[in-house]
Protein backbone atom coordinates (compact mmCIF):
# COMPACT_ATOMS: atom_id res chain seq x y z
CA UNK A 1 0.00 0.00 0.00
CA UNK A 2 2.71 2.28 0.46
CA UNK A 3 3.26 2.47 -3.41
CA UNK A 4 0.24 4.20 -3.68
CA UNK A 5 0.01 7.37 -5.81
CA UNK A 6 -1.71 9.73 -3.07
CA UNK A 7 -1.20 12.88 -4.87
CA UNK A 8 -2.91 11.39 -8.17
CA UNK A 9 -5.82 9.62 -6.08
CA UNK A 10 -6.44 12.95 -4.31
CA UNK A 11 -6.37 15.22 -6.76
CA UNK A 12 -8.37 12.84 -9.35
CA UNK A 13 -10.93 11.50 -6.82
CA UNK A 14 -10.78 13.64 -3.83
CA UNK A 15 -14.18 15.36 -4.46
CA UNK A 16 -16.02 12.75 -6.11
CA UNK A 17 -17.52 10.26 -2.92
CA UNK A 18 -18.77 7.62 -4.55
CA UNK A 19 -16.03 6.66 -6.98
CA UNK A 20 -13.44 7.19 -4.00
CA UNK A 21 -15.27 5.35 -1.87
CA UNK A 22 -15.69 2.32 -5.02
CA UNK A 23 -11.40 2.86 -5.01
CA UNK A 24 -10.63 2.26 -1.39
CA UNK A 25 -12.91 -1.05 -1.40
CA UNK A 26 -11.17 -1.93 -4.63
CA UNK A 27 -8.52 -2.37 -2.99
CA UNK A 28 -9.63 -5.58 -1.63
CA UNK A 29 -8.23 -4.61 2.00
CA UNK A 30 -10.21 -5.04 5.21
CA UNK A 31 -12.38 -2.01 5.97
CA UNK A 32 -14.24 -0.15 8.57
CA UNK A 33 -16.53 2.82 8.74
CA UNK A 34 -16.21 4.68 12.04
CA UNK A 35 -19.27 7.50 13.28
CA UNK A 36 -19.92 8.81 16.35
CA UNK A 37 -23.58 9.24 15.05
CA UNK A 38 -23.47 13.02 15.22
CA UNK A 39 -25.82 15.21 12.83
CA UNK A 40 -25.16 13.25 8.92
CA UNK A 41 -23.57 10.65 9.85
CA UNK A 42 -26.09 8.63 7.70
CA UNK A 43 -24.23 10.23 4.55
CA UNK A 44 -21.22 8.03 5.24
CA UNK A 45 -22.91 5.14 6.60
CA UNK A 46 -25.15 4.87 3.59
CA UNK A 47 -22.86 5.49 1.31
CA UNK A 48 -20.14 2.83 2.10
CA UNK A 49 -23.03 0.51 2.67
CA UNK A 50 -24.66 0.52 -0.75
CA UNK A 51 -21.29 -0.17 -1.62
CA UNK A 52 -20.57 -2.91 0.63
CA UNK A 53 -23.23 -4.02 2.78
CA UNK A 54 -21.76 -6.26 5.55
CA UNK A 55 -18.87 -3.30 6.15
CA UNK A 56 -18.18 -3.38 9.80
CA UNK A 57 -19.48 -0.36 11.46
CA UNK A 58 -17.42 0.60 14.31
CA UNK A 59 -18.66 3.12 17.18
CA UNK A 60 -16.82 3.77 20.14
CA UNK A 61 -19.89 4.13 22.56
CA UNK A 62 -18.58 6.49 25.61
CA UNK A 63 -21.66 6.57 27.81
CA UNK A 64 -22.17 10.35 27.25
CA UNK A 65 -24.53 9.94 24.68
CA UNK A 66 -28.26 12.07 24.39
CA UNK A 67 -31.26 10.18 24.41
CA UNK A 68 -32.08 11.26 20.77
CA UNK A 69 -28.40 10.11 19.62
CA UNK A 70 -29.29 6.40 21.35
CA UNK A 71 -32.51 6.65 19.34
CA UNK A 72 -30.75 8.17 15.93
CA UNK A 73 -28.09 4.54 16.39
CA UNK A 74 -30.94 2.68 16.34
CA UNK A 75 -33.17 4.04 13.59
CA UNK A 76 -29.95 4.13 11.44
CA UNK A 77 -28.57 0.95 12.50
CA UNK A 78 -32.13 -0.37 10.94
CA UNK A 79 -32.57 1.36 8.11
CA UNK A 80 -28.80 0.82 6.84
CA UNK A 81 -29.00 -3.12 8.52
CA UNK A 82 -25.52 -2.07 9.30
CA UNK A 83 -22.58 -4.21 10.37
CA UNK A 84 -22.55 -2.26 13.74
CA UNK A 85 -19.86 -3.31 16.19
CA UNK A 86 -19.96 -1.42 19.79
CA UNK A 87 -16.45 -0.39 21.35
CA UNK A 88 -17.24 0.67 24.97
CA UNK A 89 -14.99 1.98 27.81
CA UNK A 90 -13.62 -0.26 30.17
CA UNK A 91 -15.33 1.20 33.15
CA UNK A 92 -19.21 1.98 32.68
CA UNK A 93 -20.18 6.18 32.88
CA UNK A 94 -21.64 5.33 36.67
CA UNK A 95 -18.58 3.75 38.10
CA UNK A 96 -16.01 6.12 36.44
CA UNK A 97 -18.72 8.81 37.84
CA UNK A 98 -18.46 7.26 41.25
CA UNK A 99 -15.10 7.25 41.71
CA UNK A 100 -13.79 10.65 40.23
CA UNK A 101 -17.00 12.69 39.95
CA UNK A 102 -18.69 13.98 36.97
CA UNK A 103 -17.06 14.77 33.23
CA UNK A 104 -13.76 16.55 34.04
CA UNK A 105 -13.89 20.79 32.40
CA UNK A 106 -11.54 21.07 29.61
CA UNK A 107 -8.97 23.37 31.49
CA UNK A 108 -8.92 19.91 33.89
CA UNK A 109 -6.18 17.86 34.44
CA UNK A 110 -7.89 15.12 34.37
CA UNK A 111 -9.49 16.08 31.06
CA UNK A 112 -7.28 14.02 28.47
CA UNK A 113 -7.23 10.90 30.83
CA UNK A 114 -11.24 11.03 29.87
CA UNK A 115 -10.82 11.38 26.76
CA UNK A 116 -8.29 8.13 26.74
CA UNK A 117 -10.50 6.05 28.80
CA UNK A 118 -13.92 6.71 26.49
CA UNK A 119 -12.94 7.16 23.31
CA UNK A 120 -9.21 6.54 22.58
CA UNK A 121 -8.36 3.26 24.20
CA UNK A 122 -11.70 1.79 22.85
CA UNK A 123 -11.00 3.06 19.60
CA UNK A 124 -6.95 1.55 19.86
CA UNK A 125 -8.84 -1.77 21.13
CA UNK A 126 -11.08 -1.93 17.90
CA UNK A 127 -8.24 -1.13 15.96
CA UNK A 128 -6.38 -3.85 17.34
CA UNK A 129 -9.00 -6.65 17.08
CA UNK A 130 -10.14 -5.85 13.56
CA UNK A 131 -7.42 -5.47 12.01
CA UNK A 132 -8.30 -3.25 9.04
CA UNK A 133 -6.36 -1.74 6.12
CA UNK A 134 -8.79 1.11 5.50
CA UNK A 135 -10.44 3.24 7.51
CA UNK A 136 -13.40 5.20 6.31
CA UNK A 137 -14.44 8.34 8.42
CA UNK A 138 -16.74 11.58 7.73
CA UNK A 139 -14.90 13.67 9.14
CA UNK A 140 -14.98 17.22 7.09
CA UNK A 141 -12.69 20.02 6.12
CA UNK A 142 -14.81 22.52 8.28
CA UNK A 143 -14.82 20.84 11.18
CA UNK A 144 -11.05 22.23 12.75
CA UNK A 145 -8.34 23.75 11.49
CA UNK A 146 -6.62 20.11 11.82
CA UNK A 147 -8.99 18.65 9.17
CA UNK A 148 -8.52 21.72 7.18
CA UNK A 149 -5.22 20.74 6.44
CA UNK A 150 -6.02 16.57 5.82
CA UNK A 151 -6.27 14.99 2.25
CA UNK A 152 -9.15 13.00 1.26
CA UNK A 153 -6.92 9.99 1.69
CA UNK A 154 -3.58 9.37 3.67
CA UNK A 155 -1.46 6.93 5.57
CA UNK A 156 -1.11 6.39 8.32
CA UNK A 157 2.34 6.01 10.15
CA UNK A 158 1.08 2.41 10.94
CA UNK A 159 0.10 1.86 7.33
CA UNK A 160 -3.84 2.24 8.03
CA UNK A 161 -5.40 3.93 4.81
CA UNK A 162 -7.61 6.84 6.29
CA UNK A 163 -10.50 7.69 3.90
CA UNK A 164 -12.68 11.32 3.94
CA UNK A 165 -14.59 11.01 1.47
CA UNK A 166 -16.96 13.66 2.29
CA UNK A 167 -13.93 15.94 3.68
CA UNK A 168 -15.04 18.52 1.18
CA UNK A 169 -18.76 18.34 1.42
CA UNK A 170 -20.72 21.37 2.67
CA UNK A 171 -23.71 21.08 4.96
CA UNK A 172 -25.93 21.97 2.48
CA UNK A 173 -24.90 19.18 0.15
CA UNK A 174 -24.63 16.67 3.21
CA UNK A 175 -28.07 17.96 3.95
CA UNK A 176 -29.66 17.26 0.25
CA UNK A 177 -28.04 13.62 0.32
CA UNK A 178 -29.70 12.99 3.35
CA UNK A 179 -32.91 14.51 1.43
CA UNK A 180 -32.33 12.64 -1.69
CA UNK A 181 -32.10 8.98 -0.01
CA UNK A 182 -34.51 10.12 2.63
CA UNK A 183 -31.89 9.45 5.47
CA UNK A 184 -32.40 10.70 9.33
CA UNK A 185 -30.55 13.09 10.87
CA UNK A 186 -29.81 13.97 14.92
CA UNK A 187 -28.79 17.28 16.03
CA UNK A 188 -29.10 16.68 19.76
CA UNK A 189 -25.49 15.58 19.67
CA UNK A 190 -22.65 15.87 22.19
CA UNK A 191 -19.23 14.98 22.37
CA UNK A 192 -17.91 15.39 26.28
CA UNK A 193 -14.18 14.64 24.66
CA UNK A 194 -14.72 17.72 22.41
CA UNK A 195 -16.26 20.22 24.54
CA UNK A 196 -16.51 22.72 21.61
CA UNK A 197 -17.20 22.70 18.45
CA UNK A 198 -14.05 22.67 16.39
CA UNK A 199 -11.66 21.39 19.35
CA UNK A 200 -10.41 18.44 18.38
CA UNK A 201 -10.72 15.01 20.81
CA UNK A 202 -7.58 13.37 19.46
CA UNK A 203 -8.50 10.68 17.24
CA UNK A 204 -7.40 12.01 14.91
CA UNK A 205 -4.48 13.43 16.20
CA UNK A 206 -3.51 9.88 17.25
CA UNK A 207 -4.81 7.86 14.02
Amino acid sequence: MSTLDLARINAELGRNAPALVDWALGLRQPAIVTTNFRPFEAVILHLVTQAKPDVPVVWMDNGYNTEATYRFVDEVTQRLKLNLHVYLPRRSRAHREAVEGATPALDDPRHPAFTEEVKLEPFTRALREMAPKVWFTALRATDTAVRAQMEPVSINPDGLIKVAPLLHWSSKELHDYCQAHDLPNNFDYVDPTKGEDNRECGLHLSH
